[in-house]
């Protein structure tokens, strides 16, 4: 597969090192970019549940290949989440080509854009730490029950289910977290004079114009690796969103085609020549 070069990419919520993490299809989608800024935003190593018995080879590969990324001359920016928060000591730190930060200014042509992960403006994690932690291993909990129930319905021919965005989009507190949650960050661009916003944290990838009596920003969210498997690519001036399902899966299925028509190629090629053998006045 050939690279596609890009300016920037921002990843968030890969929470490596839990059983939620689609560390695979990260691996395949940072195998197929060239980006020339690399910003994974907050949650990348999922400390809080981190366990010495549960990191497989697939996420070490991911972060081998985020190193040789950066070996090559992608620019590698960390800015710390509430789950990998254990490295904002460290924050403000350099080596080679990758940055360890809490945020991170960006000087684009059309603005600046102001990235950090968001959990900063979330009090249950300010205010009672324990209680998010807790809410984070019955979130975990979720999404291996939900993995189990996926592969089942793979099995079975059918389409995955998401409980946590079922509920996420039917519970009203939810919803409203959510849109709190975007309106905050984007009044607060908004007082700094940012162009954009860009934060992770709430899974919710999102690209949307915000407005209020003192101007205008554009607020984005990458999403997370866990259910959206989504990221956020810069190019020509233009922010969108990349999910891995859309792509991969077409391309996925334009290979099936490809081998479908080939094989099918090859029957009626088979047909012509038993035809021929078995009456050679039929031949071509």
């Amino acid at each position: 597969m050939e690279k596609r070069e890009l300016p920037i990419v921002v990843l968030s919520d890969l929470h490596l090192g839990t059983y939620g993490c689609r560390a695979k299809e990260i691996y395949r989608y940072l195998k197929s970019i060239k980006p020339e800024k690399l910003i994974l935003n907050g949650d990348i190593i999922d400390i809080w549940q981190f366990r010495k018995s549960y990191f497989p080879k697939s996420h070490l590969k991911v972060l081998k290949q985020i190193f040789s990324m950066a070996a090559k001359g992608t620019k590698v920016y960390y800015l710390t989440g509430n789950h990998d928060e254990a490295l904002r000591r460290f924050s403000d730190f350099e080596m080679g080509n990758i940055t360890l930060a809490d945020k991170l200014v960006l000087d684009l042509p059309e603005g600046k854009a102001w990235i950090f992960h968001g959990d900063i403006f979330d009090v249950s994690i300010q205010s009672a730490k324990w209680l998010a932690k807790l809410g984070g291993y019955g979130y975990d909990l979720l999404i291996m029950i939900n993995s189990l129930s996926n592969w089942i319905l793979e099995k079975m021919g059918r389409e995955r289910y998401s409980f946590s965005k079922k509920i996420k989009n039917s519970v009203k507190k939810a919803v409203s977290y959510i849109d709190d949650f975007e309106r905050t960050a984007s009044d607060l661009a908004i007082d700094q004079s940012y162009q954009y916003v860009i934060c992770g944290h709430i899974h919710q990838a999102q690209i949307r114009a915000y407005r209020n009596d003192k101007g205008s920003c554009l607020y984005l969210n990458s999403g997370d690796w866990i259910e959206n498997l989504s990221a956020l690519e810069y190019s020509e001036g233009n922010w969108s969103l990349f999910y891995f399902e859309d792509h991969f899966v077409k391309e996925k299925e334009a290979e099936k085609d490809e081998e479908d028509l080939i094989l099918n190629d090859l029957s009626i090629e088979r047909i012509i020549q038993k035809v021929t053998l078995n009456d050679p006045g039929l031949a071509f």
